[in-house]
């Protein structure tokens, strides 16, 4: 076997090490399309799911991207302190998230990486596949959830 030949075993056969893989492949290529290592794609859609839900609270934030609460308090100190988010109290337990001017600029520049980015695996994929491999994702997402 070659040194850069490693068999997948049983590997091969299991579509979440394919997903894992596919993943990790595409947030690889986002990155070097940002050029900014510290926005990830998970930091990016924080910015997308607040923008287009303004004072969205941290709890309806985690369900929508699927981020359990540690993780995403993480990712949401950072945007604060990055000056992309404002947490504003909404009631005694909960704040409400909003993009300040500086992260909607970012966002904004974000947006048109992530669609070159988009593109690109819609061109890897093929327009008449894109519909369909999106339904089964949605498929193992909701049948897993």
């Amino acid at each position: 076997m070659a040194d850069n030949a490693v068999s997948l075993g049983p590997l091969g056969g299991f579509i979440g090490f394919h997903l894992r893989l596919a993943q990790e492949a595409s947030f690889r290529a986002f990155k070097q399309r940002v050029g900014d290592p510290k926005l990830r794609p998970s930091r990016f859609a924080l910015l997308a799911l607040i923008a287009e839900n303004p004072g969205i609270t941290q709890t309806a934030l985690s369900r929508a991207s699927a981020r359990d609460k540690s993780t995403l308090t993480t990712a949401l100190d950072d945007l604060v302190k990055r000056g992309l988010v404002k947490r504003e109290a909404a009631d005694r337990r909960s704040y409400a998230l909003h993009l300040t001017a500086r992260g909607r600029r970012v966002l904004a520049r974000l947006l048109t990486r992530a669609a070159e980015h988009d593109a690109r695996l819609d061109a890897l994929v093929g327009p008449s596949n894109k519909k369909v491999l999106l339904r089964l994702l949605r498929r193992i997402i909701d049948g897993l959830e």
